[in-house]
């Protein structure tokens, strides 16, 4: 199906059932979060939307991937999904459908499209900051697989998920890209703990995540043992490509959202433009990262340009929210106090979450500038 045809189809059968999508109840805990994105999922899964832009061979009915991005950008605009959870579909799936056996991705991606399934993401280790390469979870290869035994950090609603594309140790710290492994965990095996961790703006999103001998079949290995780190590199380019695009959407609703909230000159005309240019500026990078996937060309460090732009983006929307609704977010007082406050203290970590502001520059000065050693 073509976009234009696809987007006509989507736009009405979204007003058809606009009552069966709308939530159940007020979305003020990630757990109502969740449950209203199950529901969504499921929804536009059985009506056959959620498959488009997925290969038929894990369950999709194929199209280009821009489908599925005006899918995510037709839902965020409507405030059917929180961006950020839905989105974790589109930074896991593809990596799925390149690494994993054929027959696993097929049993496993429609569980994950539809909403029947939670997945996380298990790369980030306490002490290693932004060098993935450090990684210190390790995991022994048995007779009926891997043993792992360490520890993940910020693993994205671990308490939710049935499995975790997990990072591990197989080789010597020496040989850093070659002795890491990835594997597809059930989060439900023995061994496993789970630990919610408290953040700022009030949603426990991110945890710990213990693993101590945990045994990981080998028909769940991703790749090749050793090949961690492509899977890796894989996988990091679509946290930043149409996941992004679906935070644009969200940036623009709240930015819209805001300027139907405050009087005009309750609010800066300069910092308007700014935020303005600055959304612009990322929507149009954004914009061409999906284009450039739909080519079916493979994604690099230039979606560290994205993410830079993203995290800027995202603090000038929320600053300006700060400047016009200082009551709400500053004190929490006010009917829709909870939902600006919660967002504007989240899109404080905005250049840290997903690969720091200053990693990112550092990657597109040396990955695309030839500015010193790329090492």
């Amino acid at each position: 199906m073509e976009l234009a045809a696809f987007r006509t189809a989507l736009d009405q059968w979204l007003d058809e059932h606009g009552d069966a999508l709308a939530p159940d109840r007020p979305q003020d805990t990630l757990d109502e979060h969740m449950a209203q994105l199950a529901k969504v999922k499921r929804l536009t899964f059985d009506a056959g939307f959620m498959r488009f832009g997925w290969s038929e061979r894990v369950g999709g009915l194929g199209g280009s991937p821009l489908l599925r991005a005006y899918l995510g950008e037709a839902l965020t605009t409507r405030d059917l999904v929180e961006p950020g959870i839905y989105s974790m579909t589109e930074t896991l799936a593809p990596t799925m459908v390149d690494y994993a056996a054929p027959a696993l991705a097929a049993e496993m991606v429609p569980r994950l499209l539809r909403g029947d399934e939670t997945w996380c993401q298990g790369f980030s280790e306490p002490g290693t900051g932004s060098n993935l390469a450090a990684l210190a979870c390790r995991a022994v290869r048995e007779d009926s697989g891997w043993r792992v035994t360490g520890q993940k950090v910020w693993t994205s609603l671990a308490q939710y998920a049935q499995r975790c594309v997990l990072l591990v140790r197989t080789g010597p710290v020496e040989s850093a890209h070659g002795g890491i492994t990835a594997l597809f965990a059930d989060m439900e095996r023995p061994g496993i703990t789970v630990r919610p961790i408290d953040t700022l703006h009030g949603g426990p999103e991110f945890c710990e995540v213990f693993f101590d001998d945990v045994v990981v079949p080998t028909g769940r290995l991703l790749g090749q043992e050793g090949q961690g780190w492509s899977v890796a590199m894989d996988l990091l380019p679509h946290e930043r490509s149409t996941a992004l695009w679906h935070k644009a959407a969200f940036l623009q609703r709240r930015l819209q959202d805001l300027l139907d909230t405050v009087a005009e000159e309750a609010l800066d005309p300069v910092q308007v433009g700014e935020t303005v240019q600055l959304l612009a500026a990322f929507r149009a990078r954004s914009r061409a990262t999906q284009h450039q996937l739909a080519a079916g060309e493979r994604l690099g460090p230039e979606t560290s340009v994205d993410k830079v732009l993203a995290a800027g983006a995202e603090q000038a929307v929320f600053d300006l929210v700060e400047a016009g609704l200082a009551v709400e977010v500053l004190l929490g007082d006010g009917s829709s106090a909870s939902r600006w406050r919660s967002e504007y203290l989240f899109s404080r970590a905005a250049t840290i979450y997903g690969g720091t502001s200053e990693i990112q520059r550092n990657i597109i000065a040396r990955r695309l500038l030839d500015l010193g050693d790329d090492r």
